[in-house]
């Protein structure tokens, strides 16, 4: 069997279906807006008041990218990223018809041979979501031909449910949900200096209050603090037991996360989430640089990096838990055939009210029932969708 076409497209933002937490509530009523229209949420532009209110000010609009990759034989298998345009032109116009005619269950040298394609103009950032999208959608052909969900092709089952946390600031609904762990969006960072220390540690003191002592939380930073932020932060709110401080640093400098990580012991720290490939997890891991890592399967490199940094951090005594793992078909079976992977992500950005059962997410992809998921056990991804249904999606 050999590759036949690789073929990626837009998918149309009206007919995106489920996406990282952008969910729409189907008929029911729901009881508040979500926390994502309004909240503000600390982030690296927040130091530019033109873009301090919300990060959808300037977070760009491309729209979410769908591969299809169709075997000679007429089997096909389905993968996904973000970032639109700009991804799709790098799998049409290089890598997919480079790999045209190659074996697609030989999946580690298909990874590596993409990896170095992509070196002349960067093995990160925008042509690794490429990477991600092919390589998922190769796991889910392999999936298909073999009969087998993917969650066998890596292992088997390391647990017989994955238990989630919910993220977003709608605390009170996710322990109406059955939750019991969550994560907070961090509302401030260093623009706010003093005022934002004491309202970041009001909030996280009401949501204790709110959950009590025996559900765990995190909070989200999203690369929004500095080294010396960070430390105020944490000694500030290590009384209020956090799981942990997550992606508080702009990604790409090193330096700082290990300055960070020789001062930093009152809280611990998680990252990774805007790293690509395996050589950033390769030097954290050496280096212990956080307690916890936190890829994206569907923009750190797909299933194949995913398996690899979760060898790097087996290795180093790190967990891995996936950037909105729990979002996507993907990250379900990675964490579900993870030993190292002990919680998933659940981006929950649909009203308060409105049953997560009722959501838009991709069909096939499981539902949180009390903060527990368990994935199809279908061939590949077990997503149920048809070829025309992939068309229609660019339509």
């Amino acid at each position: 069997m050999r590759i036949a076409k690789i073929e990626a497209f837009v998918i149309s933002p009206e007919k995106a279906i489920g996406g990282y937490g952008r969910q729409q509530g189907g008929d029911r009523a729901a009881a508040k807006e979500s926390w994502l229209v309004s909240t503000e949420v600390a982030n690296p532009m927040s130091v530019y008041p033109r873009f301090k209110a919300h990060r959808d000010s300037w977070r760009p609009r491309w729209p979410e990218v769908g591969c299809l990759i169709t075997a000679d034989d007429g089997s096909w298998g389905f993968g996904t990223s973000v970032f639109g345009a700009p991804v799709v032109s790098i799998i049409n116009d290089h890598i997919g018809p480079l790999l045209e005619g190659e074996d697609p269950s030989d999946i580690d040298r298909l990874w590596t041979m993409m990896m170095r394609l992509v070196s002349p103009y960067g093995a990160s950032g925008l042509p690794v979501y490429a990477v991600s999208a092919i390589d998922l959608a190769l796991w889910d052909l392999k999936g298909k031909q073999e009969g087998v969900p993917v969650y066998d092709l890596i292992g088997g089952p390391a647990r017989n449910a994955i238990t989630c946390y919910a993220t977003g600031n709608d605390t009170a609904w996710h322990m109406e949900l059955g939750f019991t762990a969550t994560k907070l969006a961090c509302p401030h960072g260093p623009a706010d200096g003093d005022v934002g220390l004491d309202a970041n540690e009001k909030l996280v003191s009401e949501t204790r209050d709110l959950i009590g002592p025996d559900v765990k939380l995190m909070l989200d930073c999203w690369m929004a603090f500095d080294v010396d932020y960070t430390l105020q932060m944490a000694e500030r709110l290590a009384r209020y037991d956090l799981g942990w401080l997550e992606d508080c640093l702009i990604p790409e400098d090193i330096e700082a996360h290990h300055e960070l990580r020789g001062k930093m012991t009152d809280v611990p720290f998680a990252t990774g989430e805007h790293w690509y490939g395996v050589h950033p997890f390769v030097h954290a891991a050496r280096h212990q640089l956080a307690d916890v890592f936190q890829p994206d399967i569907c923009w750190a490199g797909g299933m194949t990096a995913c398996l690899k940094i979760a060898d790097i951090a087996a290795d180093a005594g790190i967990d891995v838990i996936l950037h909105a793992g729990m979002n996507t078909a993907y990250g379900q079976h990675f964490t579900l055939a993870t030993a190292g992977s002990s919680m998933g992500e659940l981006f929950i950005g649909s009203p308060p009210g409105v049953p997560l059962t009722e959501t838009a997410r991709m069909p096939g992809v499981a539902t949180a029932l009390d903060g527990q998921i368990v994935p199809a056990n279908a061939p590949g991804f077990g997503l149920e969708l048809s070829l025309e249904d992939i068309s229609a999606m660019s339509s």
